[in-house]
């Protein structure tokens, strides 16, 4: 088996198969980064080539970090707040009108809990992919482990850690982050979001 079907069926797999690709990719953070909020139409196209995909009208503010990138595919109506970080080594699937806070992580990698299996010369880790349904808004300081689904219309509130996944409409909050209560999200939202309207720009 190739290392990414080892990934994809959920085993261990060597991380620096892809470490090209990483240092590359950390590379392109840091110009991102670097370019002024005057040269808005470039932030944008830049994301949009980092990203495996992106949608309409999306953002990401100054300190956001990333693994691959092309692991990465958002909806439209995408913003993301300050020093965001997403951990992509596997899939991180975001839908439509889905807010980050700031100092939010998104983390697919994860190591085993056993030292003689985790300290192994190979730098062998696990991934598994992130969901993130339509209308969700993920509260600053939140971090979000691997293998979690987080459903339509979530929130999670700031400083949350979620370990498992979330229903849609749920709003969880906690370390770990449980289910304090169900939203009425009541009607879809307006086809005319927008959080940014980029051709005012």
């Amino acid at each position: 088996m190739t290392e990414i079907e080892k990934r994809d069926a959920g085993m261990m797999f060597q991380a620096t198969t892809f470490i090209k690709e990483m240092f590359e990719t950390r590379d392109k953070c840091t110009e991102y980064n670097n370019i002024p909020y005057s040269e808005f139409n470039k932030r944008v196209e830049f994301i949009k080539n980092l990203f495996g995909k992106a949608g309409k009208n999306c953002f990401v503010e100054n300190g956001f970090k990333c693994n691959q990138g092309s692991n990465i595919s958002v909806g439209d109506n995408f913003y993301c707040n300050f020093n965001c970080t997403i951990y992509d080594s596997c899939a991180v699937n975001i839908g439509n009108n889905v807010m980050i806070g700031p100092c939010v992580t998104i983390c697919t990698a994860t190591h085993p809990i056993k030292a003689c299996e985790r300290i192994n010369d190979d730098s062998s880790e696990f991934a598994f992919p992130i969901n993130i349904g339509d209308n969700v808004w993920i509260g600053g300081g939140a971090f979000i482990n691997p293998g979690v689904t987080i459903g339509k219309g979530a929130v999670v509130a700031s400083g949350a850690v979620v370990t498992k996944d979330v229903p849609e409409n749920a709003l969880v909050a906690g370390v770990p982050a449980v289910v304090k209560k169900y939203i009425d999200n009541g009607e879809e939202a307006s086809p005319e979001y927008k959080p940014f309207d980029f051709e005012k720009m």
